[in-house]
């Protein structure tokens, strides 16, 4: 029998990026990330002048912290152990929404980590691409973690069967973002989350 399937995002799940992403726009571009004021469109001004950010300018910039400054992100706390402990049970994949020009660089990243599961790269709603991945490993149970609402929409649409988690692991953002209207549960630590997907892909859920 085909193990269960555990599809897990990276950033702000497994990697701190949004801390690391503020220091480097504060030091190289005299800008202010304020999550708290909004998206990633609107959370960015000028340090000088408040303004916000042109939004082109703002994707400009996200993109090019990814070419040039992963080395900075940490690892979120408990997702090493989860990932050991779930993978004893469950197939694991990492669903990214970078370019595939940046996945070997991820694969990288997530090594110095001790994390060696599958990356599948990816641009836009994640639930096709996920569709795809569970029909690939044939596993009839599934588990997708996320810290976006517009992925879980994506995947509640093309992967029903799939329980959704949300996580947001910065705790700056954890605190000014809602539930997503999609996701099955909201769990922000993984020490918690861990039995949560367990259950979920054992068949054991409420």
């Amino acid at each position: 029998m085909n193990r269960p399937l555990l599809v897990t995002d990276c950033d702000e799940v497994l990697l701190h990026m949004v801390r690391h992403f503020s220091d480097w726009l504060g030091e190289e571009h005299d800008v202010l990330f304020r999550p708290e004021e909004g998206d990633m469109a609107g959370a960015l001004k000028h340090a000088a002048t408040g303004e916000r950010v042109a939004t082109e300018r703002v994707w400009e910039l996200l993109w090019g912290f990814f070419g040039t400054e992963m080395h900075r992100q940490t690892i979120v706390p408990g997702a090493i152990e989860a990932l050991g402990t779930i993978g004893e049970k469950a197939d694991i994949v990492i669903l990214t929404n970078l370019g595939e020009e940046a996945r070997e660089g991820r694969i990288e990243q997530l090594a110095r980590f001790g994390i060696h599961h599958e990356v599948v790269c990816n641009r836009g709603g994640k639930g096709e691409p996920l569709k795809g991945i569970v029909a690939r490993h044939g596993a009839s149970r599934s588990v997708f973690v996320d810290d976006l609402a517009v992925h879980h929409a994506s995947v509640a649409k093309h992967s029903p069967g799939t329980r959704r988690l949300h996580m947001v692991a910065e705790p700056s953002l954890a605190a000014v973002t809602a539930t997503a209207e999609h996701a099955d549960a909201r769990i922000d630590d993984w020490a918690i989350a861990t039995p949560w997907i367990l259950e979920q892909l054992e068949g054991r859920r409420p």
